[in-house]
């Protein structure tokens, strides 16, 4: 019988738990990893749709990319929305696990995979830069028109941009979840023409635009979602005695 720390010594070989950041928690969230595991819900979020539903299917183990518990907990409050989530993961017998920038930092299963969503090849990392790839489109095509392929390839509910429509787009650096803008001076020198992430600060936008850079933002959700959905089908490959279902928030994907 396939065991937690089967699938989590799995994960950890691909994404060490030393590799993430100080200020993170991935690994263990709630349950043992010695306990059996026969179904497994990959998700963005432990939210409280996911565990009531894994509740229902019977299932064993909740992977997240987002830790549950981030920066502590002082008390564990059945009327608050996390507490309910514990105390159900707990009393369904469920284990949660969570991969974030140890995940992240492996651009493999992450900004590769977002790159390859949106269209983009001759996909490769950055110098000096921990999160995000570079790619580029095999020919130039306007802003508005790149912004629909981005919104299809990651069944987004949109976009946010400020400049102008016709704006060209050919080298793109992408970079899932929030922007980190201490990678502006490496994207610059590397001739990026065009940024996507699912989240840039007001001011940042502004500064990557007087650069010659245009921003593009497709939701925390959207360009982190994908990461999930990949990693599920390479689970789903190495453990093929264990069903593995893919949960992107709206609806259960199979």
């Amino acid at each position: 019988m396939t065991k937690v720390r089967d699938i989590t010594n799995f994960l950890e070989g691909l994404f060490p738990l030393e590799t993430a950041e100080g200020f993170d928690n991935p690994g263990l969230m709630v349950g043992s990893l010695d306990a059996d595991v026969t179904s497994v819900a990959v998700c963005l979020d432990a939210t409280k749709d996911v565990v009531r539903n894994c509740m229902e299917l019977n299932m064993d183990l909740v992977l997240a990319h987002h830790p549950l518990i981030f920066g502590g907990i002082s008390s564990i409050n059945f009327d608050e929305p996390k507490g309910q989530i514990i105390r159900d993961l707990i009393r369904g017998g469920i284990t949660c696990y969570a991969a974030h920038t140890n995940l992240d930092k492996n651009s493999e299963y992450s900004n590769n995979v977002l790159a390859s969503a949106i269209g983009l090849t001759n996909i490769h990392e950055i110098d000096g830069i921990a999160y995000g790839v570079c790619g580029e489109l095999e020919s130039e095509v306007t802003l508005k028109d790149f912004c629909e392929r981005v919104e299809e390839g990651l069944r987004s509910s949109g976009t946010i941009v400020y400049s102008l429509p016709e704006t060209k787009v050919k080298k793109v650096f992408c970079q899932g979840g929030a922007f980190d803008e201490d990678s502006i001076p490496a994207i610059v020198s590397a001739g990026v023409d065009t940024v996507v992430s699912g989240e840039i600060k007001h001011h940042v936008m502004l500064d990557l635009i007087d650069r010659g850079i245009t921003p593009i933002t497709a939701g925390h959700n959207a360009t982190e979602r994908v990461f999930m959905s990949n990693l599920c089908g390479v689970l789903d490959e190495a453990f093929p005695e264990v069903e593995f279902v893919y949960f992107d928030g709206r609806e259960r994907r199979f």
